[in-house]
C-alpha cells in the first residue's frame, strides 16, 4: 500500500517551468561532478600515503604482529608428508632493510623453535612490493600498503612452506 503519490509529485515537478527543472537538473549534475571529484581526490590522496606515491624501505618501520596456521608440505622443513602447522610472533623493521623477527614456529605437535630471535633483511620498491628473508630461513615476498601501518605477505622459500597473511603495525618502535 503506497502512502503518498508520486504522480502528485510527478505533477508537481512538471509544473515548474523549463528553465527551473534545467537548472535543477544542472545543479544536481553540478553536484555530482564535485562529490565525484572530492571521492576521487581523496582516493588519490589515500594511496599516495606518504605524499610522494612511492614506498620505500622506510615505509616498513615499527613492530608488526603476526599469526598464521596451515598446512607445510613436503620437503619444507624436511617434511615427508602434509604436516598441519603454525606459527606466530612479531616482525621489528628498522626502516633500513634490516631488522629482527621473534617467532614461535608449531609443526605437527611439536613446538619446534619458541621465541627465537632472528635477524632479517628486506627491500621495498617504489611499487610498494618487496621482500624479506630470515638469515638461512626462509623468504617471502611482500605487498604494502604506501602507509606503511600493515602488508601480505606470502612465502616463496622453501618450497612447500605455507604462510600468506597480513601484518599490522602496532608500533612506530
Amino acid at each position: 500500500m503506497q502512502l503518498h503519490s508520486t504522480s502528485a509529485t510527478n505533477a508537481h515537478l512538471s509544473a515548474r517551468s523549463p528553465h527551473v527543472r534545467r537548472t535543477i537538473r544542472a545543479a544536481t549534475a553540478a553536484g555530482l561532478v564535485v562529490i565525484a571529484g572530492l571521492t576521487l581526490q581523496g582516493t588519490l590522496s589515500a594511496s599516495n600515503g606518504d605524499g610522494q606515491g612511492e614506498c620505500n624501505a622506510a615505509t616498513l618501520s615499527g613492530r608488526y604482529l603476526f599469526a598464521n596456521s596451515g598446512t607445510a608440505l613436503p620437503p619444507a622443513f624436511g617434511l615427508t608428508v602434509p604436516t598441519p602447522s603454525a606459527d606466530a610472533g612479531f616482525h621489528v623493521f628498522n626502516g633500513d632493510g634490516t631488522g629482527t623477527d621473534t617467532v614461535t614456529v608449531r609443526i605437527g605437535g611439536t613446538i619446534v623453535l619458541r621465541n627465537l630471535v632472528t635477524p632479517i633483511t628486506y627491500s621495498v620498491n617504489a611499487d610498494c612490493t618487496g621482500s624479506y628473508s630470515v638469515a638461512n630461513g626462509p623468504a617471502f615476498d611482500l605487498f604494502i600498503a604506501p602507509d606503511g601501518n600493515e602488508f601480505a605477505l606470502i612465502a616463496t622459500d622453501p618450497p612447500g612452506n605455507y604462510p600468506s597473511s597480513i601484518h599490522r603495525r602496532v608500533s612506530r618502535r
